[in-house]
């Protein structure tokens, strides 16, 4: 979370230092790390970046391929578009990039492992939930092991 922290801090900088191609790569790169971050974010013992690496790899590729496209192609004060498919470049590599791709990338990864929505893993998931919770006492709830309301 620290890397975050510091990427955060960087795209203030660069946004308030007017830098805005280095802002969005610094954006670019701020987003993946929230992504991966949230997705790995568990026990200190159980943290393992693993699965998650090749995903990540992948999302940034994309975006900084997208970014450094649309830097390339936008030219502020022109009037003037190179068309493809009836579409300014710098927006179809926008569409292409940083929407399109990523998408199939989550596709390809929901048909490569379609186990993880199953019900068992789900039943398990709750379960251990369930457990957990039973487990602790917390703060908000009743003492006489009643659940309230009015029903």
């Amino acid at each position: 979370m620290a890397t975050v922290g510091v990427l955060s801090v960087a795209a203030l900088v660069t946004a308030v230092g007017g830098t805005y191609r280095a802002f969005s790569y610094v954006a670019a790169v701020l987003i993946v790390s929230v992504v991966v971050g949230a997705s790995v974010e568990r026990g200190r013992r159980e943290f393992d970046l693993s699965p998650y690496v090749g995903l990540g790899a992948g999302l940034l590729a994309t975006f900084l391929a997208g970014l450094t496209t649309i830097w390339y192609f936008w030219t502020p004060g022109s009037g003037e578009f190179t068309y493809v498919f009836g579409v300014p470049s710098a927006t179809l590599s926008y569409l292409v990039f940083i929407w399109i791709l990523p998408l199939l990338g989550a596709i390809y990864y929901a048909v490569l492992f379609p186990e993880i929505g199953s019900d068992d893993v789900v039943d398990d998931i709750m379960a251990e939930a369930r457990d957990a919770q039973s487990e602790r006492r917390y703060p908000l709830t009743p003492s006489d092991g009643s659940t309230g309301g009015d029903d």
